[in-house]
């Protein structure tokens, strides 16, 4: 079952067309990276799942209903996190999600317990200061644990990392990570190492389209490219193995360090005979052989070319 279906959505801005045709669907229970440029239209395309914006042409569904502009009957499935999510700094996070409870209509025990709930789990439950005296990761946890407080079907999280450092960031995949199976999540970003830490599933947006989209595992295993990482001891060594013959047919490229050197090639078996024999013949003795996974990196600069 699926959470989110698109269907041949398109937004214009005057001339300027910002999604053109995009489709793709969301399964139920999946952390689904929406990863593009900045630029590439993530936001755009979240405002008008939300019903924020008009689409120029196309449908969306959230749950099996459509989303129709101006009307807000499918947010009631959908918990949001803007990338700077803005709250009342006077009150404190415990009142903050009170407020938040009482304006959805959730019962006082409702919002008792679910604030109880939620704060424990982004680490804010004995937080008693002013919300405006949080640092940014934790206006990122609270504007989480607001997302959640109605227990959505749906979560979209608009770039929720990019402007943390890193255990900012990672307390925020991590929390994500738990709401896993319970709710399905949507996570907007161009930091693909997060995305390849969490996601289950991907759709890369490019020039308004989705260009490829999917499970972690199949998209890799579909662009995999057998790769070879070699360390040698020195760039005298570098050099002689790169001249070789019957390395010049390879795809190489030269890491930043200078001695190490990616070989590429769809016949692994082959290339690492070919890597051993010019060693011997050489004289060469590496520092480190390894054979390389496919990163999302790669993949990602593979498909946007």
């Amino acid at each position: 079952m699926n959470i989110l279906t698109i269907e041949n959505l398109s937004k214009s801005f005057g001339d300027n067309l910002v999604i053109d045709q995009m489709s793709f669907s969301v399964p139920k229970g999946s952390i689904f990276g929406f990863i593009g440029k900045n630029g590439s239209g993530k936001t755009t395309t979240m405002k008008m799942i939300l019903g924020l914006l008009k689409p120029s042409r196309g449908t969306i569904e959230v749950c099996g209903e459509r989303v129709k502009y101006g009307q807000t009957d499918t947010n009631r499935f959908i918990g949001y996190l803007p990338d700077v999510p803005e709250f009342y700094n006077y009150m404190t996070a415990y009142e903050y999600l009170k407020l938040c409870g009482e304006i959805t209509g959730l019962s006082k025990k409702t919002i008792k317990d679910r604030r109880i709930e939620l704060l424990g789990l982004v680490g804010l439950d004995h937080n008693n200061k002013r919300i405006g005296t949080f640092s940014r990761g934790m206006k990122q946890r609270l504007g989480i644990a607001q997302a959640l407080l109605h227990e959505p079907k749906l979560l979209i999280c608009d770039e929720p990392t990019s402007a943390l450092d890193p255990i900012g960031r990672k307390e925020i995949l991590d929390i994500l990570a738990t709401v896993r199976g319970k709710t399905t999540v949507i996570f907007s970003t161009h930091i693909l190492s997060d995305v390849e830490r969490i996601c289950d599933h991907i759709g890369i947006l490019h020039h308004g389209k989705i260009i490829l989209s999917g499970t972690m595992q199949e998209i890799k295993k579909y662009y995999h490219q057998d790769s070879c990482l070699i360390e040698f001891s020195n760039i005298h060594d570098r050099d002689r193995f790169l001249q070789a013959t019957t390395i010049e047919n390879l795809e190489s490229s030269t890491t930043t360090d200078r001695i190490c050197v990616i070989l590429k090639s769809q016949a692994l078996k082959r290339m690492m005979q070919e890597i051993m024999s010019e060693m011997i013949r050489l004289d060469i003795v590496p520092v480190k052989i390894e054979i390389l996974d496919p990163t999302l990196e790669n993949l990602f600069l593979e498909v946007v070319k």
